[in-house]
């Protein structure tokens, strides 16, 4: 199970990864779309708002492309099951909160937000043995966390 690429000769893309971020991507674009013109201020330092971002397109870029560092694919069939059961399960759950965060936006919504794409990243770097994935994915959650944390206090006193 070395190879995690269904396509033969195009062993330098996860296709499973790079539909999972797709999909991942798709309610962010809505939200865009949707609160146009309404700014996010970050009230986190911009060293923690760096950090984030360069886990969150790291672990993007690493679960889409292989780029042949610290790669190893699927352990066994059970990995890749596990892989497979997971994204679909945590994708879905993604989307249930986001459709509720757009009917009203909430600290617990928020929080459910930056920790289901974090489990995502985390879960398939793991499966994958993909300690690179794992080490972006870890500077994601952290980073992600915490400023949606700090962020978050200005969700509840703008909702009420």
């Amino acid at each position: 199970m070395e190879k995690y690429c269904i396509i033969d000769g195009w062993n330098w893309i996860n296709l499973f990864g790079l539909i999972t971020i797709v999909l991942m991507l798709i309610p962010n674009i809505l939200y865009a779309i949707k609160f146009k013109g309404q700014e996010t201020k970050c009230k986190c330092c911009r060293s923690m708002y760096i950090l984030e971002q360069v886990g969150r397109y790291g672990s993007m870029f690493l679960m889409a492309f292989n780029i042949g560092i610290a790669e190893f694919g699927f352990a066994s069939k059970t990995h890749f099951t596990i892989y497979a059961i997971s994204n679909v399960a945590l994708l879905v759950a993604y989307w249930f909160v986001y459709a509720l965060y757009f009917h009203k936006r909430t600290n617990g919504k928020s929080m459910a937000l930056a920790i289901i794409p974090s489990c995502i990243f985390l879960i398939d770097g793991i499966m994958l043995r993909h300690y690179l994935l794992v080490s972006f994915a870890i500077m994601f959650a952290f980073s992600h966390i915490c400023t949606t944390r700090k962020d978050s206090c200005e969700i509840d006193s703008n909702a009420q």
